[in-house]
């Protein structure tokens, strides 16, 4: 059986993976991943350039694909939420809404993190729900990944 850090690395592996399917797209390389228990529910990455929608995050993309699959937005009330990128505040208060579980992140974002970074919407006592937050998942690679794409785009 896999330990929870293997199974963290395991998710978040295909986060990356979605990640890199945005980059060849030329979409800021966010990965996201929904798991229910073992089973891998939605993957998603940025598709705001793709859709010309500002609000096709890659986590947001994945709740929509998660829900149509399992039915009911409430449905993700057990849902893990892996991405490559700590979510901004738009994606962290969907979360919320929608009752992920937990959410794992790779690499902080001090700009626009809503998950301990800039503020933590997660886990907001004010609010009714919180999200359990795991951080620094295969944070390198994750970091590595959106610096290339940004060196790239000013050459």
């Amino acid at each position: 059986m896999i330990c929870l850090n293997e199974k963290h690395i395991q998710y978040m592996q295909l986060a990356l993976e979605e990640a890199r399917a945005a980059f060849k797209l030329g979409e800021v390389p966010i990965g996201a991943v929904i798991v229910i228990g073992d089973d891998v529910v939605a993957r998603a990455h940025n598709m705001k350039e793709q859709w010309k929608d500002a609000t096709a995050h890659a986590e947001l993309v994945a709740i929509k694909e998660a829900v149509q699959k399992l039915g009911h937005w409430r449905y993700l009330k057990d849902a893990a939420l892996y991405v490559t990128i700590e979510p901004c505040p738009m994606c962290a208060g969907a979360m919320v809404q929608s009752r992920i579980e937990k959410v794992v992140y790779g690499a902080a974002d001090p700009k626009a993190g809503a998950m301990g970074s800039l503020m933590n919407l997660a886990q907001d006592p004010r609010l009714n729900h919180r999200v359990e937050v795991v951080a620094g998942v295969l944070e390198e690679e994750c970091s590595e990944l959106m610096k290339e794409f940004f060196r790239r785009l000013r050459k």
